[in-house]
């Protein structure tokens, strides 16, 4: 399977209601699931090995609860700034300018966080909501598609 038809996969998944699907063949396995905020999830590797064996110590499980609605409470309340188009993402203007926006700084609506090109074309991504970047979610000088999440802001 290339790289066109896991595309044309996934574009597929994404208009249907189906939640996951997985695709085996004799060196490698896909799996695409959808999640809540419709994002699409490729993990692609090799085959799994014959044996493995693992232990794991006994822990509490009341702990693992709490630290788990912990996180998810501070998940829940974070809002993703996405791509409004497929292109080339960049977090400065020129390699010798500083970083648009970095994890810690505050954004407010209409402050550039990112540049976008596409067809050779540089578009300042603005921000519309106002917050504290918490992470960047795409690497600098990596391809970018249409509603991908680039970064998470906690709302002020």
């Amino acid at each position: 399977m290339d790289f066109k038809q896991i595309q044309e996969l996934i574009k597929i998944i994404n208009k249907s209601n189906i939640g996951e699907i997985s695709v085996e063949d004799k060196d490698f396995k896909i799996t695409i699931r959808q999640k809540e905020e419709h994002i699409t999830q490729v993990l692609s590797s090799a085959p799994p090995p014959a044996q493995s064996f693992t232990t794991s110590a006994p822990t509490n499980d009341t702990a693992q609860e709490k630290a788990k609605a912990a996180a998810e409470t501070k998940a829940d309340n974070l809002i993703t700034i996405k791509s409004p188009m497929i292109g080339t993402f960049y977090r400065r203007a020129s390699p010798d300018k500083p970083l648009f926006a970095e994890v810690g700084d505050e954004v407010t609506p209409g402050k550039i966080v990112c540049i976008i090109e596409a067809m050779k074309l540089f578009n300042e991504i603005e921000s519309e909501v106002s917050g504290k970047i918490v992470k960047i979610l795409a690497d600098d000088a990596s391809p970018v598609e249409y509603d991908q999440p680039l970064f998470l802001v906690e709302p002020n």
